[in-house]
């Protein structure tokens, strides 16, 4: 019989390190092959990188701790994808850094939340969200409407996300701070050409406010996106045109 066992059996610190290698070994086993696979993740029609006012909803959306109480990951579970719509799809996450998958909902998933409210309820919700759901515990956040967006920030973000592989091209990293006004100003000089840089964005004044671009404007155009790239009622997951 063996009986080397006994070392970790009776040295903590061996049975420690002995862990530590075994489980390295298996998560390298598991993950390390996914790297060397083209189709890992499935390429979906619509799906599309966030547009600077998007990126700084997303950053204010993370930063105030919304990802704690809302999950943006619906799972393929009947009683899910009768409330929230279809299934998350691994390629709606794909530009996410991190993602916001969570694992906890004190509130509803929101990954399918995008053109399903109004920019006004948005609005509303975030001021006083007892006004539009009454049975609600989360907080006011009437002060993101008298905070505006720091524009100038909007290069290094664009620029950041494109080291983690985020195809950004040369020209929107160089129109970032521009193009995070633009997508708030649909009355703007540099409306077409935001357009032009970012098909099918949506451009208007979100907060209600056309004097400013402010934090509201940027997390609503964030949720305002979520889950709305996809059409559903073409989707076909084992399509051609949509794997790669």
């Amino acid at each position: 019989m063996w009986t080397f066992h006994k070392w970790f059996e009776r040295h903590s610190l061996i049975l420690i390190i002995g862990i530590l290698v075994v489980v390295s070994i298996g998560g390298l086993v598991q993950i390390t092959p996914l790297f060397f696979i083209e189709s890992t993740i499935e390429r979906v029609e619509g799906v599309r990188p966030y547009t600077p006012l998007e990126l700084a909803g997303r950053e204010i959306y993370i930063r105030e701790g919304c990802y704690v109480c809302h999950s943006q990951m619906i799972r393929p579970l009947r009683d899910e994808v009768e409330r929230y719509g279809h299934y998350s799809l691994a390629a709606e996450s794909m530009y996410d850094h991190p993602f916001q998958w969570g694992s906890k909902r004190t509130g509803p998933d929101l990954a399918r939340v995008g053109n399903r409210y109004s920019d006004e309820w948005h609005r509303a919700h975030l001021e006083n969200p007892r006004s539009v759901v009454p049975e609600s515990v989360m907080p006011p956040y009437a002060f993101l409407a008298r905070a505006d967006v720091n524009t100038s920030l909007m290069g290094d973000h664009v620029r950041a996300n494109r080291l983690l592989s985020v195809p950004y091209t040369d020209e929107q990293l160089a129109n970032a701070p521009s193009d995070a006004r633009a997508q708030a100003e649909p009355l703007g000089s540099n409306a077409y050409d935001f357009s032009q840089r970012y098909p099918g964005a949506a451009v208007r004044d979100f907060d209600g406010n056309p004097n400013r671009v402010t934090e509201m404007d940027a997390l609503i155009a964030y949720l305002q996106m979520l889950g709305s790239g996809v059409d559903f009622s073409t989707y076909q997951a084992d399509a051609p045109e949509n794997t790669r």
